[in-house]
């Protein structure tokens, strides 16, 4: 008798925080995973693949997807975790800050899902994740984000599109809107980030994992920006 295939994911910006738990998550669920990012290191796992690359190149998209296919033979899931965010006023956002948040946000997920969603398709089945921020949702006049909600409310509407254009084929795409999370970019909880959420805390990155969890195991669900915000998007 046939043993049953792995399944595999490709989690991007996958060295540390929500990227890292991720890994972890996904071996736990018996996946294989390709893990993406810039400072990546190779994994003693056998079923873990690193791949070094700037996921706003888009080489490192090829790469990647040939690393799982050769490696592995399959993309399950794709979580488009890798993402840059820069809080300035709207007229201090310099040329180079615009084409990197754009190049990593935009230019990274576009690229890596392209691909990705080819092998699916060869496939007929496959789950795509992106990371979004509960700010393309509703803008805070205490943090200045323009950035932000111009990439990842692109990411949100290209969640849903992609969703309704492959959904007769075995495809889904979610997303998660994210609140502010404590990962090495916040890395200190504070009363002034705790306040920006109705529930009265940062999120921790395994509110994140489980979230994404609950998407890779809701097979009916497609289409779905699901907030992980402390309540932000339903007010304050």
């Amino acid at each position: 008798m046939d043993s049953p295939v792995k399944r595999v994911a490709v989690i991007t910006g996958a060295s540390q925080g929500i990227g890292a738990g991720l890994v972890e998550a996904y071996r736990k669920l018996g996946h294989a995973v390709v893990a993406t990012s810039r400072r990546i290191t190779p994994s003693e796992d056998p079923d873990v693949l690193t791949v070094q690359g700037d996921i706003a190149d888009p080489g490192t998209a090829g790469r990647v997807t040939a690393a799982a296919i050769e490696r592995f033979g399959r993309i399950d899931t794709l979580v488009n975790n890798a993402g840059l965010y820069i809080a300035k006023p709207f007229t201090d956002y310099s040329q180079e800050e615009y084409e990197t948040v754009i190049g990593v946000n935009l230019t990274g997920f576009f690229h890596l899902t392209q691909l990705a969603v080819r092998q699916m398709l060869r496939q007929g089945n496959g789950h795509i994740v992106q990371i979004s921020t509960s700010l393309a949702d509703h803008a805070n006049s205490r943090i200045p984000a323009v950035l932000a909600s111009l990439t990842k409310g692109g990411l949100q509407s290209a969640t849903r599109a992609l969703a309704i254009e492959y959904a007769s084929r075995g495809i889904r795409s979610n997303a998660v809107a994210l609140g502010v999370i404590r990962t090495a970019m916040n890395p200190e909880a504070t009363e002034s980030l705790a306040a920006l959420h109705p529930l009265g805390r940062m999120g921790e990155v395994g509110d994140v994992v489980d979230a994404i969890l609950f998407l890779e195991n809701a097979p009916f669900v497609t289409g779905e920006i699901l907030h992980v915000d402390g309540g932000q998007s339903a007010g304050h």
